[in-house]
C-alpha cells in the first residue's frame, strides 16, 4: 500500500470520502418525495414507481462486494474515481429520462456507481488516518452518512417544490465532476492483498444476492408464496451457498470465510443487519404516517423527522472518538437498544390524533441511537481484520446492512398490509403499530448480538514490518 502523506492528506481524504458518501447515501431516499410528480410526468404505474426506488437499492446492495473487490484488484483510488464518474453518468441519464423505463434503468446504473464508491470510502479513509485518530475520523464519516439519510426526504421536497424532479439528479453532476479530479490528485493509491480478481466469486455473490433481494422486493408486492418469489429466493440462497463453498476452496477469495470465525466481525455484521432492518423499515412507514394520517406535505414531513435522522451529525463524532478509548461493544449495544426503545415508544404513541410534540422525544432517542451505532461499527469491522483486508471487510459490512434495510422495508410493509391500509387514518395506524413493534423486536436482537463483540487488542507486526501507519495495528481478541 502506498504510504500516506501525513495530516494534510488525511484531511483531504476525510473531505473527499465523506462528500462522496453523502451523495451516494442521499440518493437512497431523495426520490421518495418526488414520486407523485414523476408519476404524473412519466405516466408511471405504482409498480413502476416502486422500481424507481428499488432499482437503485437493488444494484447498490448486490454489487457492494464486487465494488470492494475491484478496488483491491485495480486500485482503490482509481476505482473510486471510476465509481464517481459512473454515478454522475447515471444521474445525467435519470435527469434526462423521457420515460419511466429509462428512469428505472438510469437509477440502476447510479446504483452500480454507488456500489463502487461506498465500500472504498471506508477503506481509503481508514488507510489515511493514524490508528489513534481513526475512530474520530470514522465518526465524522458516519455522521455525514447519517445526515444524508436524514436530508434525503427534505432535499427531495425542497427541489421538487422549488424546481422540478429532474434537479434531484442534476445536483449530483457538479458535485461528482468536482470530486473526481480532486480524488485523482489528492488521494493515495492502494491495493488489496490479491492481484487476481475472483470472477467466480463475483458472479456467485452478485447473482445470489440479486435473487434474494429481488425475491424480498417482489414478495411484498405479489405475495411470499408465489412461484416467482419462492423460486427467486431459493435460487438466490443456493447461489449464496455456492459462493460460500467456492470462497472456502479458492486460493484468492473475494471474501475470506475466516472473517466470520472472528466473533467481533460476525457480531458486528449481525447487529448491522438488525439495525438497518428496524431503522429503514420504520422510517419508510413513519414518514408516510406524517403525510397520510397527519396531512403534512412531503417537505414538512421530512423536516419533522429531522430530530431522528439528523441527530447522528452531533452524536456520531463523539461516539467515534469514544470507541477509540472504550471499544465499540457497549456503544453499539446502547445505540441499537435506544433505537428499539424509541420504536416501542412510537408504536405506543401512534394514533390519528397524536400531537407532533409527543413524537419529538422518541425521534431524538432514535437519532442518538443511530449516532452511537454508526461510527463504532465501522471501527469494529475494520479493527477485526488486517489492514490489507479492509476493502473486503468494508464491502461485506455495507452489503449486509443494505440487505437489512431492504428486508426491513419489505417485511414491515408486508406486516402493515396484513393489518391495515391507506383507506383511512385509523386503518393506517392499525397497520403501522404492529409493523413498528416488529421493527423494535428485530432491533433488540441486534442489541444482544452487539454484546458478543470483544474488545480489540493491539498486536505487533512481524519483525521488520511495521503496520501501515508505523503504529501497532488492531486485531480483535
Amino acid at each position: 500500500m502506498t504510504p500516506t502523506g501525513g495530516r494534510h492528506t488525511a484531511v483531504w481524504t476525510l473531505i473527499l470520502t465523506s462528500a462522496a458518501l453523502f451523495i451516494v447515501t442521499l440518493d437512497n431516499l431523495v426520490v421518495s418525495t418526488a414520486l407523485p410528480t414523476i408519476r404524473r410526468d412519466l405516466h408511471a404505474s405504482i409498480q413502476q414507481l416502486e422500481w424507481t426506488v428499488n432499482a437503485y437499492t437493488l444494484t447498490f446492495a448486490v454489487l457492494l462486494l464486487t465494488g470492494a473487490a475491484l478496488g483491491d484488484r485495480f486500485g482503490r483510488r482509481r476505482m473510486f474515481v471510476v465509481g464517481i464518474l459512473v454515478f454522475v453518468a447515471g444521474s445525467c441519464g435519470a435527469a434526462l429520462a423521457p420515460s419511466i423505463q429509462w428512469l428505472i434503468a438510469a437509477r440502476a446504473f447510479q446504483g452500480i456507481g454507488g456500489a463502487i464508491i461506498a465500500p472504498l470510502t471506508l477503506t481509503i479513509l481508514s488507510a489515511s488516518v493514524p490508528a489513534a485518530r481513526r475512530g474520530a475520523a470514522l465518526g465524522i464519516w458516519g455522521a455525514v452518512g447519517g445526515l444524508a439519510v436524514g436530508l434525503g426526504p427534505v432535499v427531495g421536497g425542497i427541489v421538487v417544490q422549488g424546481a422540478s424532479w429532474q434537479w434531484i439528479f442534476w445536483l449530483n453532476v457538479p458535485i461528482g465532476l468536482a470530486l473526481a479530479p480532486l480524488a485523482a490528485r489528492r488521494l493515495d493509491e492502494s491495493y488489496g492483498p490479491n492481484s487476481a480478481l475472483d470472477l467466480p466469486g463475483v458472479a456467485l455473490a452478485s447473482t445470489g444476492l440479486l435473487g434474494v433481494v429481488f425475491g424480498i422486493i417482489r414478495g411484498s408486492q405479489i405475495g411470499w408464496g408465489t412461484a416467482e418469489v419462492v423460486g427467486s429466493l431459493a435460487i438466490g440462497m443456493l447461489l449464496i451457498v455456492g459462493f460460500v463453498v467456492w470462497e472456502l476452496r479458492t486460493s484468492a477469495p473475494m471474501l475470506p470465510m475466516d472473517f466470520f470465525a472472528n466473533r467481533s466481525f460476525t457480531a458486528a455484521n449481525i447487529a448491522s443487519m438488525m439495525m438497518f432492518f428496524g431503522m429503514f423499515g420504520a422510517i419508510f412507514l413513519l414518514t408516510q404516517f406524517l403525510q397520510t394520517v397527519q396531512g403534512y406535505s412531503p417537505l414538512s414531513a421530512g423536516l419533522r423527522v429531522l430530530p431522528w435522522t439528523a441527530m447522528p451529525l452531533i452524536v456520531a463524532p463523539i461516539a467515534g472518538a469514544l470507541s477509540d478509548r472504550i471499544g465499540g461493544r457497549m456503544l453499539m449495544a446502547a445505540g441499537i437498544a435506544l433505537q428499539s426503545i424509541a420504536l416501542v415508544m412510537l408504536a405506543a404513541l401512534a394514533s390519528p390524533t397524536v400531537a407532533y410534540a409527543d413524537l419529538i422525544g422518541p425521534f431524538v432517542i432514535a437519532g442518538v441511537g443511530m449516532g452511537l451505532f454508526f461510527a463504532p461499527v465501522a471501527n469494529v469491522v475494520l479493527g477485526s481484520v488486517r489492514p490489507e483486508q479492509e476493502g473486503q471487510a468494508s464491502g461485506a459490512n455495507n452489503a449486509i446492512r443494505e440487505l437489512g434495510g431492504v428486508l426491513g422495508v419489505s417485511v414491515l410493509a408486508t406486516i402493515f398490509a396484513q393489518n391495515g391500509s391507506y383507506q383511512s387514518p385509523q386503518s393506517y395506524v392499525d397497520g403501522l403499530v404492529p409493523a413498528v413493534y416488529a421493527g423494535a423486536a428485530i432491533a433488540a436482537i441486534g442489541a444482544v448480538a452487539a454484546l458478543f463483540i470483544t474488545r480489540a487488542r493491539r498486536h505487533e507486526a512481524p519483525a521488520g514490518e511495521p503496520d501501515r501507519l508505523g503504529e501497532p495495528s488492531l486485531e480483535t481478541a
